[in-house]
């Protein structure tokens, strides 16, 4: 009786945004944590590589900092809607 009580709460179509929200941060923030763990050169799980100490690998570092994505953002200008910002904010 009470799972349907909760059913008939919890999953009508006005909760359905909030779920996709709620979906959507937890996979940013999971994808956040794996690319942090696996790729950052910061980060050392393992004990072997915890020993190493501080590295100087400027290399490693600089691929980490500079994905693709900040490379394909890096020129552009930072509007969502470009034309439409003009079109309101250029005089003609």
């Amino acid at each position: 009786m009470v799972s349907s009580d909760v059913v008939r709460r919890w999953l009508r179509p006005e909760v359905y945004p909030l779920f996709a929200t709620l979906g959507l941060a937890v996979g940013i923030c999971g994808f956040s944590l794996v690319r942090n763990i696996c790729i950052n050169p910061e980060v050392r799980v393992l004990k072997e590589n915890r020993a190493a100490g501080i590295l100087e690998n400027f290399k490693e570092g600089e691929r980490y900092a500079e994905h693709s994505l900040r490379k394909f953002v890096r020129g552009k200008s930072p509007e969502i809607m470009p034309n439409l910002n003009r079109f309101f904010a250029d005089p003609k």
